[in-house]
């Protein structure tokens, strides 16, 4: 088993090896295998990639992160101006449908709330908007509602998984329950955890994952 100190280094490490983070505006605790991150960033999607890149770090059994996103006020935007580039934004993405996605805007934080009937659909309209100058945060509260039939659910997402290069089948079980999907058993990383609840999320007819999956390196 990894020591704390061991895997904080790789987490330093890591952050400094991405190309768009300042890794000494992020500060680092690591007890127990769970990663704190705490600091102060420029933009969102460096929020995200710090995130990220702590996930990426063999040993790591779960991040918290306590990341600020702060904008110089050369990049400070109104939540008015946040929410015209965020509808505009929307609009012009053909992978998000049109007048589905309704958008709130409040200190920063946007609020997508609405009905789509894929998950592609849902993730692409979080897509669209996190990166725009601003954006402290999206809450993505769009729900799905497809036809897919339930049943058909469980063998479609052990088929993904089996495809998928990055996901080690052999040790994860779905359970489904209506187009909800629980998935137990064991990992190798937390990064294998996200993929598989991120494949499970993206099967045709899944409203919900409960990801019970263990990590164990």
């Amino acid at each position: 088993m990894r020591t704390d100190l061991s895997i904080k280094e790789d987490v330093l490490d890591e952050l400094q090896w991405q190309p768009h983070i300042d890794e000494t505006q992020i500060g680092v605790v690591v007890k127990d295998g769970i990663v704190t991150l705490s600091g102060t960033v420029d933009s969102y999607v460096k929020k995200r990639e710090a995130e990220k890149a702590a996930k990426s770090v063999v040993g790591v059994k779960a991040v918290a992160e306590d990341i600020e996103v702060q904008y110089g006020n050369s990049f400070k935007k109104s939540d008015t101006e946040i929410a015209t580039a965020a509808v505009n934004a929307l609009k012009w993405n053909i992978s998000v449908p049109q007048n589905k996605v309704e958008v709130k805007v409040e200190d920063g934080w946007i609020y997508l709330s609405g009905e789509v009937m894929w998950a592609f659909e849902q993730n692409a309209a979080k897509k669209a908007v996190e990166n725009l100058p601003g954006v402290k945060y999206v809450a993505n509260n769009i729900t799905l509602k497809n036809t897919v039939d339930a049943g058909d659910i469980k063998t479609k997402i052990k088929k993904a998984f089996e495809r998928s290069a990055d996901i080690d089948a052999k040790d994860i079980t779905v359970k489904t329950d209506g187009h909800t999907v629980t998935l137990t058993g064991k990992v190798h990383s937390l990064k294998e955890k996200d993929d598989a609840r991120r494949t499970a999320y993206y099967s045709p007819g899944v409203w919900t994952v409960e990801n019970e999956l263990e990590v164990v390196y």
